[in-house]
């Protein structure tokens, strides 16, 4: 039985190659016993499953090679699929153990989180100091195999499971970007993965520039000291940068925009679809922060719940967002225990921002786009984090 303590967590089908669900989706944590829909007779026939399992039985040359519990996994799997929602899936146990195993403890693996976007495997951020950050892996790069097999129509899971692996050993990727002629293969040496949730440093003397890196359980404890040694400094204005932040949990987003917003303001809003009420989620923190200028810093790798804050802010105080258009992650998925360890993963809502714009499949437009090009990264420029911070200089303090 997987116990989720009754969580949402909002990063969809996004998974991470060093685990196969921390970040996983949008998803609705929580423990359910698994209800049976009986279908009324004649609004479903099952007799054509069973004639092809009886003729596969009865006429494949290798019958010994049948795996009676793999075929109902498969035959589940395949129902998932066949509802057109990267989002919805299963889990098999060992799937289902991986990712309870993942929610408390470190990883093994690459560190880059991997999504489907235009029926494509594609990166969606590499994450902070990991081996597929050193590799060269950028936001965007499509996964065409790996370790030489055919990753088209591959789920994330099964693109998991097979990028995840123990340390000091390699897995190959072949990569496909933008402007490239062609594909290129790249190894990357698999390592224990620790992701720090945020950093903070001052910059230009007044300027509070404040990285989050994910919205982990680790996250608020180090978010409020931070915020703390901010309050008692000379800061005077915020950078906030959300940059290749894949997501994490809602309500911790939801304590994050506590800081920087009055208590009661909407932060986002859960929309289970036509004709059904909709859920609103508001700010409850102390609001310390709320009177700082500040800039937010969004790019492709920014997903789930980094969108809902930057949303937030920009609809609730009209802070501008700088970077580049984030990755749309905006649906709700909801786990649902199955019998023997395994588990659904269903899609059930949308986020919308306060205003009732929907992030899922859009994302996020910048206010000021500006682009990162690989010069600038051979360079170790940064010039969305430059123009954050002159645009931060000259803004006055809120009252």
């Amino acid at each position: 039985m997987i116990n989720f303590n009754l969580k949402k967590i909002l990063c969809g089908i996004i998974l991470i190659a060093f685990f196969a669900g921390f970040f996983v989706s949008g998803v609705w944590v929580g423990v359910n016993k698994i209800a049976y829909n009986v279908p009324q007779p004649g609004t479903i026939d099952f007799s054509l499953f069973w004639d092809a399992y009886n003729k596969l039985s009865q006429n494949f040359i290798n019958p010994e090679k049948i795996d009676d519990q793999k075929v109902v996994y498969g035959a589940i799997e395949g129902m998932t699929k066949s509802l057109g929602d990267p989002y919805t899936s299963f889990f098999n146990p060992e799937q289902a153990k991986r990712f309870q195993q993942d929610l408390s403890g470190s990883f093994e693996g690459i560190g880059v989180e991997i999504g489907v976007k235009k029926n494509q495997l594609t990166v969606v951020s590499p994450l902070e100091g990991t081996p597929g950050q050193k590799a060269g892996l950028k936001t965007g790069d499509v996964i065409l195999k790996i370790n030489g097999k055919d990753a088209t129509d591959m789920t994330t899971e099964e693109a998991v499971s097979l990028i995840r692996g123990q340390k000091g050993t390699a897995v190959t990727l072949s990569i496909f970007r933008e402007g490239w002629q062609s594909a290129k293969d790249i190894e990357i040496t698999r390592e224990t993965i620790k992701i720090p949730s945020m950093k903070w440093e001052l910059k230009n003397g007044d300027v509070a520039y404040i990285h989050i890196f994910e919205f982990g359980e680790s996250l608020p404890a180090d978010f409020k000291k931070a915020a703390l040694e901010i309050l008692s400094g000379p800061a005077k204005k915020i950078a906030l940068d959300l940059r290749g932040n894949p997501g994490g949990y809602l309500e911790i987003s939801q304590e994050i925009a506590g800081w920087f917003l009055p208590k009661g303001q909407v932060i986002t809003i859960e929309d289970f679809g036509k004709d059904k009420e909709k859920k609103l989620y508001k700010s409850q923190g102390n609001a310390n922060l709320a009177n700082f200028p500040i800039i937010v810093l969004i790019n492709e790798g920014s997903a789930s719940a980094s969108e809902i804050l930057a949303g937030a802010l920009r609809d609730d105080r009209n802070i501008k967002l700088i970077g580049q258009k984030s990755f749309g992650k905006g649906s709700v998925q909801e786990v649902v225990d199955l019998r023997g360890g395994s588990f659904l993963k269903i899609t059930i809502a949308k986020w919308l921002t306060p205003k009732g714009n929907s992030i899922s499949e859009v994302g996020l437009e910048p206010d000021i786009k500006i682009d990162i090009t690989d010069k600038d990264i051979e360079n170790s420029n940064d010039p969305q984090l430059d123009k954050a911070l002159e645009i931060v200089e000259s803004l006055s303090q809120e009252k």
